[in-house]
């Protein structure tokens, strides 16, 4: 343990001495004063179509070295982001004003019209400054309104005006030299570790701990610019009024880009610079209310629990304290779940699928745990875009491994230790699941390439997305598969009969109870739904991931409660048939989050237009509800098979 200890220091040193003690994708980089700031343009995006588009595909200026792309990972391509390079540039601490970058071509009808549509779709530009979104302030009923972006340009009684006039604000913070020291402890032990400063760490420096743009629309003279070469200074004094507009669009007339930049220095810190994105209007979390409804969840399932384990456990007890002749009369008097004892075991109906969709489960279970503990560490902080679905996607793949594991072991138990036909169990689980993900995820592409949306992902994409999933997630599903194989299969407490037992007539179908049972895994989850259902189609920065753990967390342990009472409710009626429906006991919370998003696709994204636009939504929410469906019914599954073993081996029956 001593050694281990001693390694973790020497790498926390070693990643010291080059980037300072910061988590990955998140440390402070000095800039000199004087020194060129470049700011970066992502996809233009829209509450109104959640559809992404290039920024360059609108007539904007482009930078004189040409469109690059930016390094990206693979997490933003999936996201849609496409962020290259602009042709805006600041000097370190050097305000700048009048600054012309440059006048269009004559707007051909074609870029009118996409123009003026993009504006009635309410599309907003998005720019980055050393890695911060731009934010834009607005005053409405006294309260101070923030937002990342700003409109491309405004309708006003028939006339569009575009903001052609940017006003930049970047906050500064004075550069400070960071060491292990600092972050290791004070007193005598601060001696140990000596200071490792960079090079020219002595020439002083500033980080950039804020981004803020105010849009105008200003009407320029297009004589003026003609002989002016982007970066030069605008003949005339240019007056940035937000809450005028000035410059109409025309078709067949240039548009002239110019924009200002002053320098402030900041209180802010670099670990705090986030904090103004995380605290958005409309995104704060109601914890009084999302506490309360933990509470109330949390009382309801331990009364299930008590009162569920006290039955059962006073039914086992008086069994067990009657003498041998005792039993054996009640043996031929036998009622409820003693009566199954021979069926309980059966093989359901479609065994193999349903060892392969417990499997898949287990995978998108681990996945889910393992993502968002980790986002909850802050290594998937909102400042390293894409690190989340990069993560969640290599999280998935690793865990193959697992899938493959529970679906041949039980596989195994249910054929009680045959072989046969685990490798075709574990191909099926490897292949299952991310089939119906491609299927899905290949039609709303096509939607997307034939609107030329970003959000399209690109061929080269999808060959790679291929290629990890044939070449990792499939081989350790099968090495998976063989671990389970070689395991030893679960043995049953009780012998099956060879003649099924007749199932007695139901007051009420049994399905009933399993759709009803969704509602209360959907309670613990449905206020947290709405803040993520946000921050995917609104534009809002989620960041409570260490509460979305805990709801996670206590969703796990609702749906194995639910599915355990559903399941015994099933045993005590002489229904032996429990497998599947245990399975979607739980899993029916997936009807109601579909529901749900049905609800807020109407009443919350009212504004959401087209056709495409909304098949897009209901195609990534039945996407969303499948992957929770599979999570949630291997929950409850597992749990009922452990509760019905326990139960059959607690008890001895002839």
């Amino acid at each position: 343990m001593g050694n281990f200890g001693i390694w973790v220091l020497t790498i926390c040193l070693i990643f010291q001495s080059g980037f300072g003690f910061y988590l990955p994708g998140s440390y402070p980089l000095k800039h000199v004063v004087g020194n060129y700031l470049s700011v970066k343009v992502n996809s233009l995006t829209s509450i109104d179509t959640e559809m992404p588009f290039s920024y360059y595909s609108l007539p904007f200026c482009k930078p004189v070295e040409g469109v690059k792309d930016s390094a990206e990972n693979l997490g933003e391509l999936l996201m849609g982001d496409r962020i290259e390079n602009s042709p805006y540039r600041f000097k370190m601490h050097t305000n700048e004003t009048e600054i012309f970058l440059c006048q269009t071509n004559k707007l051909s009808s074609d870029d009118f019209n996409l123009l003026t549509k993009r504006i009635d779709e309410m599309y907003q530009v998005n720019l980055i400054l050393d890695n911060l979104p731009a934010i834009r302030y607005t005053r409405k009923e006294g309260f101070m309104l923030r937002w990342t972006g700003y409109p491309i340009g405004v309708k006003i009684k028939d006339v569009y005006y575009v903001f052609n006039h940017l006003k930049f604000k970047v906050l500064v913070h004075k550069y400070e030299e960071t060491n292990v020291a600092r972050v290791m402890g004070t007193g005598d032990a601060v001696e140990g570790f000596p200071s490792v400063g960079n090079k020219g760490s002595d020439v002083p420096g500033y980080m950039v701990v804020g981004f803020e743009v105010i849009p105008c629309s200003v009407m320029h003279n297009g004589d003026l610019v003609k002989n002016l070469k982007m970066y030069e200074k605008y003949p005339s004094p240019i007056k940035c009024e937000p809450t005028t507009v000035s410059m109409p669009i025309k078709e067949g007339e240039p548009i002239v880009f110019t924009y200002e930049v002053t320098f402030e220095e900041s209180d802010i810190k670099w670990p705090s610079r986030w904090d103004a994105y995380l605290k958005m209007e409309g995104a704060k979390v109601h914890w009084f209310s999302i506490l309360n409804s933990l509470m109330v969840i949390t009382f309801l399932a331990g009364i299930v629990l008590v009162i569920f384990l006290r039955t059962v456990r006073r039914d086992l007890t008086r069994y067990e304290e009657l003498d041998k002749e005792a039993q054996a009369l009640v043996n031929e008097e036998l009622s409820g779940w003693k009566l199954v004892v021979g069926d309980v075991f059966r093989a359901p109906s479609n065994p193999a699928l349903l060892c392969i969709m417990v499997g898949d489960g287990v995978q998108i279970l681990g996945m889910a745990i393992v993502t968002i503990l980790f986002a909850a560490l802050g290594f998937m902080s909102p400042a390293s875009r894409g690190t989340l679905i990069t993560g969640m996607l290599f999280s998935y793949m690793i865990l193959g491994i697992a899938a493959g594991y529970v679906a041949v072991r039980l596989w195994r138990t249910i054929g009680f230790g045959d072989h046969k036909g685990w490798v075709s169990v574990a191909w099926k689980a490897a292949c299952f699941f991310p089939g119906i993900a491609f299927f899905i995820l290949t039609i709303l592409n096509f939607l997307l390439w034939g609107s030329h949306s970003t959000g399209a992902i690109p061929f080269s994409l999808f060959v790679i997305l291929l290629l990890l999933w044939f070449c990792i997630s499939v081989p350790l599903t099968l090495v998976g598969g063989y671990f389970g194989a070689k395991a030893p299969h679960i043995e049953y407490p009780v012998r099956t009969n060879q003649i099924p037992r007749e199932i007695p007539a139901q007051k009420y179908p049994s399905w009933l109870l399993v759709l009803g049972a969704g509602t209360l895994p959907f309670g613990t989850l449905f206020i947290e739904l709405f803040f993520i259902m946000s921050s995917i189609w609104m534009g809002r920065v989620y960041y409570v991931f260490g509460f979305l753990f805990i709801v996670l967390v206590l969703l796990v342990v609702v749906c194995a409660e639910v599915s355990l009472v559903l399941t015994y409710m099933h045993l005590c009626v002489e229904d032996w048939k429990w497998w599947w429906k245990s399975f979607f006991a739980s899993g029916s919370v997936a009807i109601y989050i579909f529901l749900y998003s049905i609800n807020y696709l109407i009443f919350d994204l009212k504004s959401l237009s087209g056709p495409v636009s909304a098949t897009l939504y209901l195609g990534y929410s039945l996407f969303m509800v499948l992957t929770i469906m599979f999570a949630t019914g291997t929950v409850g599954f597992l749990s009922s098979f452990w509760f019905v073993h326990y139960l059959f081996s607690s008890v001895k029956l002839d």
